[in-house]
């Protein structure tokens, strides 16, 4: 209890840059109030976007830019409402809201953006309660509105200012974030904007219209905020939101005195409320079903990309035993050379033929092997020219089943990991076939670019194409070959009688991508 009997020190420091937010905040509501009615109460929005944008630690200062503007507007009014509704009904408006907002801390953090609603739920139910409460209880000269009538019209009022302002507060909070503001310029967004501004003009400027077609030019111009919504998900309905509230509010007649009402456009706006509601929720929605997709889709171009180095690394763990193995050959060659060569000059003549047509026989033998082991080929001549010269050839042509093949475009304007791919995914495809089917194969591959990207498609089938290729065959040759073909960002196809790979990888400098559809149309029709 020594705190008790001593005291405590309160510690608290003046910011400049409180003292200037709070004198911005002041002047913010100030002229907000100025074009505000009951029915769409602009400094409700401002409260909640300041506190949106402000930190905690400068709360106070919004505090202190609340009272200074409360000051201005109700101390003429005193002596008619009293010192108590003055005093009071001022200084709890701003504390309760920032309650509410900080309550909701925890969710804003959640990939939905579906907490504004909540927020703007939740403040304009506390701040209406506080104003009428306070206004039921301490003021001298009661309103002669009813009671209810005045709580709807305040609640409404207070809701469609937060969806007005709040959603701009966060996307300017959310400025530096990675969304593409680009995106903005595409011809739907600029479409619907100018449309939106075209019909407000319109209905503002145009003479002698109805009460019914402004009405119903009013909502229609809630359509390009769809459109919005559709294209930019959230973002869209935070923009067209506000927008469709503000020229709402700049068309309906106001005095700009307290209390003032327009009772034409108060059904209008509780259908723009109910609207915005909906597109700020399907927005959200939308924005998170989009999130899910790209962090989906970044997964597997991490998942491609580690597939990809790990299918190099083997290839290289390859190159260097093949390699390995050549040097060997090379050596085992020159030994027999030399064993040849002492032969010949000791009089032995043909036993030292035998031995170099045999050498030479096993030497190549052993090429072919460690060709089929790691293709150096590929490195030197390319994928074409190696699948005609390596030892895979001369495998195929043992088997008298395979026919030259039909091979189209310049493969060496491919990577050497894109042609090594295709090289094994020929090999095993072509295995395959051999393996568990009857009849000549035939090779056809197609290599080239395609908007923004390039790759090659090779297909693998039976000569005779009214033979279908068998379902086990089928199934073997999408697990084997569906891994390779995923790490290029391709595809695998086993139709009818052949089965189709398509390996595929950015072109250098590339703004645009292809569809697996488009590439295989193309070499279909080539």
């Amino acid at each position: 209890m020594n705190w008790w009997k001593k005291g405590f020190e309160l510690n608290f420091r003046i910011r400049p840059v409180g003292l200037a937010i709070a004198a911005m905040y002041a002047i913010a509501c100030w002229g907000a109030w100025r074009i505000s009615l009951d029915q769409f109460y602009l400094p409700a929005g401002i409260r909640v976007a300041a506190l949106l944008v402000c930190p905690p630690r400068l709360w106070p200062y919004l505090l202190l830019g609340e009272y200074a503007y409360f000051a201005q507007l109700r101390y003429p009014l005193i002596d008619q409402y009293g010192l108590a509704w003055v005093i009071l009904g001022s200084a709890f408006l701003l504390p309760a809201v920032a309650l509410v907002i900080h309550a909701h801390r925890r969710v804003m953090t959640a990939t939905t953006d579906g907490w504004l609603l909540s927020v703007a739920v939740s403040a304009a139910l506390v701040a209406t309660a506080l104003k009428l409460g306070l206004s039921h209880l301490l003021s001298d000269s009661p309103s002669s509105v009813p009671f209810a009538t005045r709580a709807v019209r305040f609640v409404l009022g207070d809701y469609i200012a937060i969806l007005t302002v709040a959603p701009l507060a966060v996307l300017w909070s959310r400025r530096h974030s990675m969304y593409e503001w680009r995106f903005w310029r595409s011809s739907p967004t600029i479409a619907a904007l100018s449309l939106m501004l075209g019909l407000g003009l319109f209905t503002a400027l145009a003479p002698g219209l109805s009460d019914s077609a402004k009405t119903s030019l009013q909502l229609a111009m809630a359509l390009p905020v769809i459109i919005l919504t559709c294209v930019h998900g959230w973002q869209g309905a935070a923009i067209g939101v506000p927008l469709l509230n503000i020229l709402i509010a700049l068309m309906t007649p106001t005095s700009g005195q307290l209390g003032s009402f327009d009772a034409r456009t108060f059904m209008t706006q509780q259908l723009v409320a109910i609207a915005g509601t909906g597109l700020l929720a399907l927005g959200a929605r939308i924005t998170q079903r989009y999130h899910q997709h790209a962090d989906r889709d970044l997964d597997g171009h991490q998942a491609a990309r580690l597939s990809r180095s790990a299918h190099m690394a083997g290839e290289m763990d390859l190159r260097e035993r093949a390699l390995d193995l050549r040097r060997i050959a090379d050596g085992i060659e020159a030994s027999l050379n030399r064993t040849a060569d002492l032969l010949k000059m000791h009089g032995h003549h043909s036993p030292a033929m035998d031995l170099l047509l045999t050498s030479t026989a096993h030497s190549r033998q052993f090429r072919e092997l460690t060709s089929m082991v790691y293709p150096t080929e590929v490195e030197q001549v390319g994928l074409y020219l190696a699948l005609q010269v390596s030892g895979i050839r001369e495998s195929w042509d043992q088997t008298h089943r395979v026919v030259p093949p039909h091979l189209a475009g310049d493969p060496c304007q491919l990577s050497i990991a894109l042609q090594l791919a295709a090289y094994r995914t020929l090999c095993e495809a072509v295995a395959l076939l051999l393996k568990h089917e009857h009849g000549q194969v035939q090779i056809r591959a197609r290599c080239g670019r395609w908007q923004g990207q390039q790759g090659i498609l090779v297909s693998v089938s039976l000569l005779d194409r009214n033979r279908p290729l068998l379902l086990d065959t089928t199934r073997l040759a999408v697990e084997r070959l569906s891994s390779r073909a995923l790490a290029y960002g391709g595809s695998v196809q086993c139709r009818g009688n052949r089965v189709r790979v398509l390996l595929l990888e950015p072109t250098t400098g590339a703004t645009s991508g292809s569809t697996h559809a488009a590439w295989i149309a193309r070499a279909d029709i080539a």
